[in-house]
């Protein structure tokens, strides 16, 4: 069975956000295969699609490390986020379909639900989710992939707090539905763009400690090989 480099890339990257692997540690192709249970090639492949990607540079005569983003570089996404966002939005309002709107309108009652008992941990995944659909109901791959990337970076860099008022940032996300629900453009990009700067106040820098440069936590994410057939 040969696993693909996407799903080795993905376990990489997610170790990569979750802190598994510290910011400047080296990655070996030798490490990474034996730490996956893969070959070294789509190790190779995963390496050179997570360093366009961000995560990862390349060091002559070092290798492969774990990039190390400046605090300027960290400011720098959310910028960009708050460009992109609303762009996606109004996109949404004009591209959508009927199922978009069906997992959309599901995802704000449930997350207003969630947001009424104060269950955070679950608010945290509906919004992931939500930001993630309303990125695809903007039909354009390019952007979707780009806002995918923006939120897997700003997920390694900050931590995101639960909202004060949960039930008020749940009421925004009902609110841009309803104007993409009505192909309302404009609203929906006005409404997407003030959520993003409502939120940039949840958002605490991370600052890893590491006593020991370059250690690798034993917890990893694993390499998803349900879509591969033998």
């Amino acid at each position: 069975m040969r696993i693909p480099a996407h799903s080795v890339c993905t376990a990489i990257r997610d170790d990569i956000v979750s802190g598994a692997f510290e910011r400047g540690s080296r990655l070996t192709e030798e490490q990474l295969a034996r730490r996956y249970g893969v070959s070294r090639v789509p190790v190779r492949e995963a390496l050179r699609t997570l360093e366009s990607e961000g995560f990862v540079i390349t060091r002559r005569h070092a290798g492969a490390h774990v990039a190390e983003p400046t605090e300027q570089e960290a400011a720098d996404l959310l910028d960009v986020r708050a460009l992109l966002e609303p762009l996606g939005a109004a996109r949404a309002a004009q591209r959508r379909t009927e199922a978009h709107l069906k997992v959309l309108r599901g995802l704000v009652r449930l997350g207003q639900e969630r947001a009424r008992r104060g269950q955070g941990e679950d608010l945290r995944s509906l919004g992931s989710w939500f930001h993630e659909t309303l990125a695809q109901a903007s039909g354009s791959p390019a952007l979707t992939a780009l806002l995918t990337q923006l939120r897997h970076k700003i997920a390694w860099m900050y931590t995101v707090e639960t909202p004060a008022q949960p039930v008020e940032a749940w009421a925004e996300h009902g609110a841009i539905v309803d104007a993409v629900a009505r192909g309302d453009a404009e609203r929906a990009r006005t409404l997407t763009a003030l959520h993003a700067e409502r939120s940039l106040v949840l958002h605490r820098l991370k600052r890893p400690e590491r006593p020991e440069r370059g250690r690798v936590r034993a917890s990893q994410h694993v390499v998803n090989t349900a879509s591969i057939r033998n």
